[in-house]
């Protein structure tokens, strides 16, 4: 689904989490005013489209009813004349109260991404995120129970967490059966707590290989679920390489292509380990992944395995591979043990504690 974003970096949010600068990851230090959409949507959007409109970097239920209203009542005319088909927004779980989220249907938003970062009650309080899992959980329900597309977020490496934690939080993110995931490892913005932390010792963020690694993992338990990650690591752009941007943590401009590169290296070490025949044959999409950022895969495979053949094959489908006359897949060839979901919170959409609390869960 194609996406149209408008954003309101860091409105609505109450308070601002110890890793948190959406200036720098937005591009902008302000939100345009409802009376400034009509304008932006009418140069950015097709005569007919099925897309949707974003408001994106800010916590938008959070917004006062008025400036949430003059915002969606902005877009209405764009999904009345069939120009787009609806509206998302990104916000946090503690401000999806019935009310807020009967209020985001009305006005036709089709699409709602749950920041929800982790679900570590301790990773939580340690973030500054001031909520908890079962704020999570409770939004997640309502927005289900309202017909609403539900998005989740997740950031592995936050201050506190580790790959336990991630896997767990992973485990109870896909528990609520979201439509689709981001997964963003934390990096250290400057002019944050964070980054003065980092320069103490007192946080240490996870290098660029453990995070590729570790996303490659929850991207492969993802895909397993049937739930698609539409986004791995942070968008590039002038602001993050500038000198107001990332100063420490997993970034790169092309980590989804290291993620997937991960797999393949992981899928071909193993297939080649077991004595599998060459020459390999892939679609020509995944060639580049195949072979690795700047050729590392092929570099890797021939150091161990001696020369590597791999071929292209147009009629073979995008993750297959064909080995002789056998036909693999990469995500069978990369898969990761068995894990449960012991210990994810899971509660009714009636349950007062999630109709309105915001109790942050004890963990």
């Amino acid at each position: 689904m194609r996406v149209y974003p408008l954003f309101i970096p860091h409105q609505g949010c109450p308070q601002r989490c110890v890793y948190c600068r959406q200036e720098a990851v937005a591009g902008m230090s302000t939100a345009p005013a409802p009376a400034a959409v009509p304008g932006m949507l009418d140069a950015m959007l097709p005569v007919r489209g099925d897309g949707e409109v974003a408001f994106f970097g800010g916590s938008f239920s959070a917004l006062s009813a008025p400036l949430q209203e003059a915002y969606l009542r902005a877009v209405a005319p764009f999904l009345a004349a069939g120009r787009v088909a609806g509206i998302r927004v990104s916000t946090r779980p503690d401000a999806c109260g019935p009310e807020a989220v009967e209020r985001l249907r009305r006005h036709g938003v089709t699409t709602v991404e749950l920041g929800c970062q982790s679900f570590s009650a301790r990773v939580l309080t340690q973030s500054g995120r001031g909520h908890g899992p079962r704020d999570a959980c409770g939004a997640a329900s309502r927005l289900r129970a309202a017909g609403l597309r539900l998005g989740l977020q997740l950031m592995p490496g936050l201050p506190g967490a580790d790959t336990r934690e991630a896997r767990r939080s992973l485990a109870c993110a896909l528990a609520l059966r979201p439509d689709f995931l981001r997964l963003y490892p934390t990096v250290v913005l400057r002019h944050t707590l964070l980054e003065k932390w980092w320069r103490q010792g007192r946080y240490s963020p996870m290098p660029l290989l453990d995070a590729v690694a570790l996303c490659a993992e929850l991207l492969w338990r993802s895909r397993q679920a049937g739930v698609p990650v539409i986004r791995l690591g942070l968008q590039s752009s002038p602001e993050l390489h500038g000198p107001d941007g990332i100063v420490a943590g997993p970034y790169h401009p092309a980590f989804g292509h290291l993620v997937k590169s991960y797999l393949w290296r992981r899928a071909l070490d193993r297939l080649l380990t077991q004595g599998g025949c060459q020459p390999l044959a892939v679609h020509p999409s995944d060639v580049a992944d195949v072979r690795g950022h700047r050729n590392g895969n092929l570099l890797y495979l021939q150091r161990r395995f001696g020369p590597v053949t791999i071929q292209v094959q147009e009629r073979l489908e995008r993750d297959g591979l064909r080995v002789g006359a056998r036909l693999l897949n990469l995500w069978e060839l990369a898969r990761f043990p068995v894990i449960g979901r012991r210990g994810c919170p899971s509660f009714s959409v009636e349950s007062p504690l999630e109709a309105g609390s915001g109790e942050h869960a004890k963990g």
